[in-house]
Parts: structure tokens; C-alpha cells; sequence
């Protein structure tokens, strides 16, 4: 079964918003799937989702879409703590 989109997919995505395009703001699938697990947590604890359809799917199927769409930002690692998703 392929889940869409894939983690390279959403990488190449996330990426694409970086400011430097020498320096990536996620270089591993494990920053995918911590930056989706956080705002999945984020959205079951009560948050609204930010994209159309989120009040009737999973929490981590919503989170995949707002990160992939670029909803939500995965901010770099030299980002203040509280700006981080």
C-alpha cells in the first residue's frame, strides 16, 4: 500500500520554503515524522485542524496534509524553541 504523499514528497516540500536553498530545514525522514507526531498530538488535543475535510479524518492523516500543503511549517533547527512546530 503507498501512502500519499510519500516522505520524500513531503520533504521536497517542506524544503522548498527554505529561505537558503543550499541549507535544508529537514534533511531526514525522522524530522517528518517527529513535525507530524507533534502537530497530530497538537490537533487531538484540541486544536483545529487547518485544512478542508480535518474535522472527519485522523489527526495524523490532517497533520500529513497541513505540513504537505504547507499549512503548518516545520521551522530550522536554529529557530527560536517556541517558533518550533
Amino acid at each position: 500500500m503507498m501512502i500519499h504523499p510519500s516522505y520524500k514528497e513531503m520533504m521536497e516540500a517542506v524544503n522548498s520554503e527554505s529561505e537558503d536553498d543550499t541549507t535544508p530545514i529537514v534533511s531526514s525522514r525522522y524530522s517528518i515524522v517527529m513535525a507530524t507526531a507533534k502537530r497530530a498530538r497538537q490537533i487531538v488535543s484540541g486544536d483545529d485542524p487547518l485544512v478542508h475535510g480535518g474535522f472527519d479524518r485522523k489527526p495524523l492523516s490532517v497533520a500529513v496534509d497541513e505540513i504537505y500543503e504547507g499549512v503548518v511549517h516545520i521551522l530550522p533547527d536554529d529557530a527560536p524553541e517556541a517558533e518550533k512546530l
